[in-house]
């Protein structure tokens, strides 16, 4: 049975909601349409996220993604509609949604924003290249 864009953003209880841990995905397939001209944009998203209670669930985040094809929407509200999407349906801890969308008229655009849930702060980061040069390993 093929599947139709969407969305509906699904989600799944976090198997290990007692420790941040990083999500990362990339989507490469990215399209929307420019509100102009009305000719196809092309990005691929980052999305990064430490989860709170939920997970996303993938086939519903690539149907989300496949429902903008044919929206006209600008790079830097179609990347802050999918970050406030995924917020609101996930409430994670951290989340950072940074779109690459190719070149237009000799032009790359990026645009990132983030999120933060009010009081959480990360762990400090455990650096293990500096580690093991401060004891002579070889890597």
């Amino acid at each position: 049975m093929a599947s139709k864009p969407n969305k509906y953003l699904e989600t799944f209880p976090n198997p290990n909601s007692d420790r941040d841990y990083h999500i990362h995905m990339q989507i490469p397939e990215f399209t929307c349409l420019c509100p102009k001209t009305g000719q196809p944009d092309f990005a691929t998203l980052l999305l990064d996220y430490i989860p709170d209670r939920k997970c996303i669930e993938l086939k519903s985040l690539k149907l989300y993604i496949w429902s903008y094809r044919n929206e006209g929407v600008f790079h830097e509200a179609v990347t802050n509609k999918i970050l406030d999407d995924l917020v609101t349906v996930l409430k994670p801890r951290y989340i950072r949604l940074i779109a690459r969308f190719y070149v237009r008229g000799g032009i790359f655009t990026n645009v990132t924003a983030d999120y933060r849930k009010k009081g959480w702060q990360p762990e400090p980061a455990i650096l293990l290249q500096e580690f093991s040069s401060q004891f002579n390993i070889r890597e």
